[in-house]
């Protein structure tokens, strides 16, 4: 068992076990084939990176010169060649159970691109603005200023000589990036937009009938607040009955209160219009659904694959297949911790709201040389 490399904070805490691929539950069942293509992707991303540079936040997971020669072999695979593909995993990677202090099993949890109704310009119909990244939104990598704080990030804006918190969602919603020529869309309901902002992509149909793909483009820096939780406080959810189905009714029904609840969760997000077919992760590549698996780069690298086993909703039906790591979320914190792309739509929306599975991950390292 790998622990935290000496000097890291206690609350890094990944722990990686060393297991065999006939060890991974359902491995033989999946068609890693279907997993080629999404990390090609990752892989082409690689090859932009320094290839002495660590991949991820504390170099376990190599350099970036081991992916690029695993990435050139992965390229020779024929595409759809279950064998072929299974092979290359197995003989390129080992499996390593990922961990935290509490054990092994993590929560998994799925998202979808949304669809929206909207217009350019405000009207009557659509008077909710989604807003473009302002200029004065600064980002901050805090690792570039203490080796313990690799992976935090803040955002905020300066005033003066400091550097302060940016305007909170409720903020936002009274008015105070008004006037700025901001607004990218308007869309006809603040509840879409609400969850529009935790999806982080969606489609938005114009009143012509095209559409177009809006993608994340940066976010305010405050901590981002489950309002199912918030529910569940208040006594108007029983915890086992929180889904985004059950939010969403929630919240149609009490306009006034679910209003002051939305702004409860401080975190808001900026869109940018996309020109790719798809949804656009943190890798800044499409997303593939069923293949893109959202993490905590604090603990796991974007760009490798992973051996997910959990549950389809409903706790009975295994899910087991392998994915990448191509995304991030405000809500997905933690070493075992990942949320699932499952695509488009209203069906696709259905699964995700219904999507909260315990399960396990094996992170998938370059096989050690061994002289």
């Amino acid at each position: 068992m790998t622990a935290p490399p000496a000097g890291k904070p206690e609350r890094a805490a990944l722990w990686l076990e060393p297991a065999a691929f006939n060890e991974l539950p359902g491995w033989k069942g999946d068609d890693a084939s279907s997993a080629l293509p999404p990390f090609l992707k990752s892989c082409e991303k690689l090859l932009a990176m320094p290839p002495d540079r660590s991949l991820g936040a504390d170099g376990r997971a190599g350099r970036v010169a081991d992916w690029l020669r695993i990435c050139a072999d992965a390229a020779l695979i024929r595409p759809g060649n279950r064998t072929e593909a299974q092979y290359f995993f197995e003989s390129r990677f080992t499996p390593y159970l990922a961990r935290d202090t509490s054990g092994a099993k993590g929560l998994f949890t799925g998202y979808y691109e949304p669809e929206l109704r909207g217009a350019w310009k405000q009207d009557a119909t659509h008077r909710h603005p989604i807003y473009s990244r302002p200029g004065d939104l600064v980002s901050v990598d805090l690792g570039r200023f203490r080796p313990e704080w690799k992976g935090e990030h803040l955002a905020g804006r300066v005033t003066g000589h400091e550097f302060v918190p940016y305007a909170t969602r409720a903020d936002i919603e009274a008015g105070a990036l008004k006037g700025r020529q901001l607004e990218l869309l308007w869309v006809d309901d603040p509840i879409d937009a609400f969850f529009l902002h935790i999806q982080g992509s969606g489609r938005v149909v114009l009143p012509d009938g095209s559409a177009v793909r809006i993608g994340y483009a940066g976010r305010n820096g405050h901590r981002y607040t489950p309002i199912g939780r918030e529910l569940v406080a208040m006594g108007a959810l029983p915890p086992d009955k929180v889904s985004m189905q059950t939010i969403r009714a929630w919240l149609d029904a009490n306009p006034l209160a679910g209003n002051e609840l939305m702004e409860r969760n401080k975190s808001y997000i900026f869109f940018r219009v996309l020109k790719e077919d798809g949804p656009v992760g943190a890798q800044d590549i499409p997303l593939t659904p069923g293949r893109s698996l959202a993490v905590d780069p604090a603990f796991v690298p974007l760009g490798i694959p992973i051996w997910l086993a959990t549950t389809e909703p409903g706790g009975r039906t295994p899910l087991r297949r392998l994915v990448i790591s191509q995304d991030t979320g405000s809500a997905i914190k933690g070493p075992v911790r990942g949320d699932l792309f499952v695509g488009f739509g209203a069906a696709a929306g259905m699964t995700a709201g219904a999507m909260k599975q315990d399960g396990v991950y094996y992170l998938l390292l370059p096989k050690k040389e061994t002289s």
